[in-house]
């Protein structure tokens, strides 16, 4: 089995040059059928987009434009340009604040004879 993606996409067009079927290119490395459409396509895998993390834009200003700023500065600038574009940071879930306080009654279960008026007031 190929480390890489690189050698996995090598492999498959090696392997369908050489007259195997895709079905059993497919069954030998265990892949879908738009990888193997993607191998063939392709030469090279597509490439991850690089995040512009601040202490990129920072080592890049210094490298090759020899600013004089410090991190703190540019940090500070392109965290608000991140959250303009769309970038949020993760939320976090807490199950605590999902479930209702212990001290209120627990809800009626819903049955043909129930009306929402014998619910407690603030459901």
């Amino acid at each position: 089995m190929p480390k890489s993606k690189v050698d996995l996409y090598a492999a498959i067009r090696r392997d369908a040059k050489g007259g195997m079927s895709l079905r059993a290119v497919m069954r030998k490395y265990g892949v879908g059928y738009e990888t193997v459409q993607k191998a063939l396509i392709s030469a090279l895998p597509e490439p991850r987009k690089q995040r512009h993390t601040a202490e990129r834009i920072y080592d890049r200003l210094l490298d090759e434009h020899g600013a004089d700023v410090s991190y703190q500065m540019v940090r500070g600038l392109s965290l608000p340009a991140a959250r303009r574009s769309g970038w949020r940071p993760a939320r976090v879930w807490s199950t605590r604040s999902s479930r209702r306080p212990t001290d209120q009654a627990p809800r009626p279960r819903s049955t043909s004879g129930t009306s929402r008026s014998s619910w407690p007031a603030n459901w």
